[in-house]
């Protein structure tokens, strides 16, 4: 690694030894336990969940990398070049105020990129702190990344929704932990597990569903304290999900005799499975198999089953896939922008650990650090380009297809809708080069803040100067320069509403684009002037996009737009409702 840069003004809160040129600043900003000031704060993480992110950002390649003996390979963070500055804003909790601190510090230090890998509830831009510390972050030319939230697969759940941060849901990747059941009539189910001992003898043992013995909600969901008085002693036990933590219904089995368990998920998380590292041999299987395992206990006396552990699986179908814990928009705080912005890797992610090598977790905090370290890459190639134009460069060439070529599909493989997975799965090697960018300067902002009717002391405080929104031409959301275009069709009439995009050439001089606009059956739209042409790099175009009811269809629909020339497809997803 070569030195920090000569614009760092970072340092490191830890012994020297600790830092180098990789690792060159490290604070903690975990002041306060209520109003009493905390001392001796070290930044070391007990945790493990910071060490995790950071690495998948910009860990270093790292060969023979595994957990476990699993996924074994070569390793490396997104951008292993980059250096690493580390904030710790969060002990037990996260604090507002410690969050804008480290926020505000990591600015003044001179870093390129945030990667923001918490959250809370979605609230207004003006008491959010990742809100008004991303907006000074992108003031200043500071790309900030951030997790959409664990709170799926329910909408209106998405956090971290202000339109200057890059909002990041979680998708699968094409790799599995193989942990198959097999049942005594030789139906054979795949399911995943991290815990996969190399000495374990696969055979045939009782099966037993404790839920169907005590007819007890508790019972069937393996908690606490339930199987005491169900026999599960060297048997395989059948637990629902849910409630308790899916590595804990292990432990109660363990606990009370069992020799294995099948984890089988609820209606809620469907197809959404997980390779968590178990205390006892433990298969975790979707929920279309929990009904074929219990239509079997049912069909016989002597139920069995034997669990086969069969390793790392690559090339797994369907994949990507929307984890089913990804929040999902409309955006309670901004629903006339489509968040989430993007999907990345979330689940099963191996990256470095604070007591280990590595650890193989999953969450939005996963998939948001994979999209920092690409956006450090397309900042290095492109130096001069803003955080809204990186983040158009994203958006407009993400994939919506998954490697069967079939639309990417959700926890309940049938395809994701807009407010699951935003413009799509993020493409790396495409958004180096995405030929037109929808570019945003810091003050754009201002008359999108005040047509939402926050009060002028409110918006002053989000972009920190005195703001009079009577002295503002205020825009709606629809109005505001984004990759991605929500619009919203009146009940009665079949009136036009257009909003205006501006377009930036970041590709080659002398190019044509040709609009191509598709959108849901019941629905018109055109696109004015329907070709753009650039005589140079960064010169600008404008055009109108319209759009009017013609028909009797109601609620949400989807569309696309593409601008297409013959190196490049520029493409914005597009969320309508018709009310």
């Amino acid at each position: 690694m070569p030195p920090p840069p000569a614009k760092w003004k970072g340092r490191c809160d830890l012994n020297a030894s600790f830092c180098n040129n990789k690792l060159i600043g490290a604070r903690s900003f975990v002041n306060y336990d209520g109003r009493k000031r905390r001392s001796n704060v070290t930044v070391v993480d007990a945790d493990g969940h910071g060490t995790h992110t950071a690495s998948t950002a910009a860990g270093a390649f790292v060969k023979r990398a595994n957990i476990y003996g699993l996924a074994r390979g070569l390793a490396s963070g997104m951008a292993p070049r980059a250096h690493l500055a580390i904030y710790k804003v969060c002990l037990e909790s996260c604090a507002s105020d410690d969050i804008l601190a480290g926020m505000d510090a990591a600015v003044g230090d001179g870093v390129d990129v945030l990667s923001i890998s918490l959250g809370g509830d979605p609230v207004p831009f003006f008491v959010d702190a990742i809100a008004l510390g991303g907006f000074n972050a992108i003031s200043k030319g500071i790309f900030v990344s951030c997790s959409a939230g664990n709170s799926g697969p329910d909408h209106y759940t998405v956090s971290n929704d202000a339109p200057w941060l890059l909002t990041v849901g979680a998708s699968t990747v094409d790799r599995s932990f193989r942990a198959t059941v097999k049942l005594g009539d030789g139906q054979e189910l795949d399911g995943e597990s991290m815990y996969q001992p190399s000495n374990y003898k696969s055979k045939l043992l009782p099966l037993v569903y404790p839920g169907l013995i005590t007819g007890n909600s508790d019972t069937a969901l393996c908690m606490n304290g339930t199987l005491d008085s169900v026999d599960v002693r060297g048997k395989i036990v059948l637990c629902d999900r849910g409630t308790n933590m899916r590595v804990e219904k292990g432990q109660v089995v363990k606990k009370a005799g069992g020799a294995g368990m099948i984890l089988v998920n609820d209606a809620l998380n469907s197809y959404s499975t997980n390779a968590d590292l178990h205390v006892l041999p433990a298969s975790h299987l979707p929920y279309s198999d929990a009904a074929k395992i219990k239509v079997y206990i049912n069909s016989t006396s002597a139920p069995t089953a034997a669990i086969i552990f069969k390793g790392t699986a690559l090339r797994v179908p369907n994949s990507p896939a929307l984890a089913s814990f990804s929040s999902r928009g409309p955006s309670q705080i901004t629903p006339g922008i489509l968040k989430p912005d993007i999907l990345g890797p979330g689940v099963n992610v191996l990256a470095a650990w604070n007591t280990q090598k590595f650890n193989m977790i999953s969450g939005t905090s996963m998939s948001c650090p994979h999209l920092s370290g690409i956006s450090a890459l397309i900042k290095h190639a492109h130096p001069d380009w803003s955080p809204a134009a990186i983040k158009s460069a994203i958006l407009t060439t993400a994939r919506q297809k998954d490697n069967r070529q079939q639309p990417i599909v959700d926890e309940k493989h049938v395809p994701a809708d807009l407010f699951a997975v935003g413009a799509g799965h993020v493409d790396p090697q495409r958004a180096i080069d995405p030929g037109l960018v929808y570019d945003l300067a810091p003050g754009d902002y201002i008359p999108y803040l005040c047509g939402l009717g926050i009060k002028d002391e409110s918006v002053s405080a989000i972009v920190r100067k005195n703001v009079k929104c009577s002295s503002v031409k205020s825009i709606t959301e629809g109005e505001l320069n984004y990759p991605s275009i929500t619009v919203t069709l009146p009940a009665i009439g079949s009136k036009w509403i257009s909003y205006t995009r501006t377009v930036t050439n970041v590709g080659k001089p002398m190019t044509e684009y040709s609009a191509a606009v598709d959108v849901a059956k019941g629905v018109t739209a055109r696109v004015r002037p329907a070709k753009l042409y650039f005589k140079e790099v960064n010169q600008k175009q404008s055009f109108t996009i319209s759009f009017r009811r013609n028909g009797d269809g109601f609620g949400p629909a989807e569309g696309r737009l593409r601008w297409v020339s013959k190196e490049h497809v520029v493409r914005s997803p597009i969320s309508i409702f018709m009310e």
